[in-house]
């Protein structure tokens, strides 16, 4: 069963998008659940976790940590998880995943498409 991502689209520099993930319970409970994007010609890398308690960690972009600007959170009873990104970049624009970490390597979804152009 794959994790199903949602939210994205085209947005303005400077602009919102909150992001949803709906995971299923066994790759849920328990476990440390994470953000990951993938920029065109990049890698997939890890933007931010949350532990079941809600303890969060972001990862650094050339500007800086992301937090301030990205925010992760999730619904322990309903299985979601959640990414608001405020202050949207250029350098954002991304297919962004949701997944445990570390990832179950067989549950990785389709992603959602983040665009953020003027």
């Amino acid at each position: 069963v794959q994790l199903q991502a949602s939210g994205g689209g085209l947005v303005q520099p400077g602009g919102s998008l909150t992001l949803s993930c709906a995971a299923p319970s066994n790759i849920f409970r328990g476990n440390i659940m994470g953000w990951f994007r993938q920029a065109p010609g990049k890698q997939r890398v890890i933007v931010a976790r949350i532990t079941t308690g809600g303890i969060t960690w972001y990862e650094y972009s050339r500007e800086g940590s992301l937090e301030g600007r990205f925010t992760i959170s999730r619904d322990n009873t309903n299985n979601m998880l959640y990414l608001r990104m405020d202050s949207l970049k250029l350098e954002d624009t991304a297919v962004y995943y949701c997944n445990s970490v570390p990832a179950d390597l067989n549950s990785w979804g389709q992603g959602t498409l983040v665009t953020v152009s003027s």
